[in-house]
């Protein structure tokens, strides 16, 4: 995981939301995620893009997030690869893929964002951290 990848290429779209942390955002920024990416003409992405940001929005709501704080979903798209950040105020609690037993509930999202994702990794914040996750265009 590299710390201080950006994404390759300018900009060409770029969205990004405040989420207040109850369970309910997640839904929220999956949708306008899945909206976003096919409206930005990547509609075969839309599903992934979606998968990935409610991945990455549950752990910021589960292990990132304070009483009163946000996170934010960003989503960047450059001519080669659509970008999904998510960013929470809890920069010492770092996401690390684990095994979940067969009869657990959680612990699989990293696994599932390991296997969409091109590349992911985890950037540290003055305050907090980022989470991304890239997909290529071709």
């Amino acid at each position: 995981m590299d710390a201080l990848r950006r994404p390759a290429g300018g900009i060409e779209r770029e969205d990004q939301l405040d989420y207040t942390p109850y369970p309910g955002s997640v839904q929220l920024a999956r949708r306008r995620a899945a909206r976003l990416v096919g409206e930005w003409g990547h509609a075969g992405l839309a599903g992934d893009a979606a998968v990935i940001v409610s991945e990455l929005a549950c752990n910021a709501l589960l292990f990132g997030c304070l009483p009163g704080r946000h996170f934010r979903v960003r989503l960047m798209l450059t001519a080669l690869t659509l970008r999904i950040e998510v960013s929470d105020p809890r920069g010492e609690r770092q996401p690390r893929p684990r095994k979940a037993a067969d009869d657990e509930m959680f612990g699989r999202g990293l696994l599932i964002v390991e296997h969409l994702a091109a590349r992911w990794g985890v950037t540290p914040r003055t305050v907090g951290k980022t989470v991304w996750a890239e997909l290529d265009l071709r």
